[in-house]
């Protein structure tokens, strides 16, 4: 590559994040765009679709898409086309073929008003267990994808979500990018861990589900997770719930998650919002007037 297309390249990917504003918070990236209808959302990226390619090419460029054992390592990042009209959104189109070939699910059954209600726990906040509360009310089973501080300094709710019916998944040991472990032996051991310490404080095996930390996956991480006897699970639904400082108002949060709710729908709220918490009767309540019903991962539809 010669200096000036590669001066091109950086500047490019500079003035797109200029425009759509880079920030950290607990070591976590997200990108924010100001156009809803454009937005392409992971699970701590929100960037605009020009951009979205930007950011692609140079990824492209400069990351390391070598193969381990002729299976590509090149990390993705998990995003969707959100949709304001009650339609399924797209996922990403250059990885579809890896979602139908790894046992991955970013929707349900679109045919029906179906639901999937699903939570991260990264850590306590003291939401969890209101949140707990609203579910048994309504008779709601979700899934609480966790890591393993969290099962070992929470013992007390983990116990809770098992006996009131809820699957506690796992969400990796240390969250971090899966992709970046190419040894399987240390990638299943980010698994194994979490295992263990549900099984030591429960009694009972993990549910066979698997959300990869910051939604970063490559083909053979996809492989590693089948190989493990995981199903994958992403998401159609996020918005930006998690940071503590910066909760999203009622308003804006119901009519973000009412206008992308949808059939089939894998739905990703973070237990450490306050503001999911505080609205989640209402929410509950609307889909259920609007016809919706909330069902467990165990009702996912067989793939061929």
């Amino acid at each position: 590559m010669n200096g000036k297309m590669m001066s091109l390249i950086i500047s490019s990917t500079i003035v797109a994040n200029s425009f759509t504003g880079v920030c950290y918070s607990k070591g976590l990236k997200k990108i924010s765009s100001e156009n809803a209808k454009n937005e392409s959302i992971g699970y701590n990226k929100f960037v605009d679709t020009k951009t979205h390619d930007i950011v692609n090419l140079f990824n492209n460029v400069f990351n390391n898409t070598e193969n381990h054992n002729g299976v590509s390592t090149k990390e993705y990042s998990w995003y969707f086309q959100p949709k304001n009209d009650n339609t399924p959104p797209d996922g990403p189109k250059e990885t579809s073929q890896l979602i139908s070939k790894y046992d991955c699910f970013h929707l349900g059954d679109t045919s029906k008003k179906v639901l999937y209600l699903t939570f991260d726990e990264g850590y306590e906040a003291g939401y969890t267990a209101p949140i707990l509360d609203v579910l048994k009310k309504h008779n709601v089973k979700a899934a609480f994808f966790v890591v393993k501080p969290y099962i070992t300094s929470s013992p007390d709710l983990i116990k809770r979500m098992v006996t009131e019916g809820h699957l506690v998944c796992n969400h990796s040991n240390h969250h971090l990018s899966m992709a970046s472990i190419k040894d399987e032996e240390k990638f299943d051991k980010e698994l194994t861990d979490v295992e263990d310490a549900f099984e030591s404080i429960t009694h009972k095996k993990m549910s066979k589900y698997f959300r990869p930390p910051m939604g970063k996956y490559s083909e053979l991480s996809l492989l590693y997770t089948k190989n493990y006897g995981y199903k994958t699970i992403f998401w159609s639904f996020a918005y930006m719930d998690w940071l503590a400082g910066k909760q999203p108002s009622h308003e804006d949060a119901k009519k973000r998650i009412m206008q992308r709710t949808h059939n089939g729908g894998i739905m990703l709220l973070h237990a450490v919002s306050k503001t999911n918490a505080e609205i989640l009767d209402d929410v509950i309540t609307q889909w259920e007037k609007q016809g919706y019903v909330l069902k467990s991962l165990d009702e996912l539809p067989i793939k061929n």
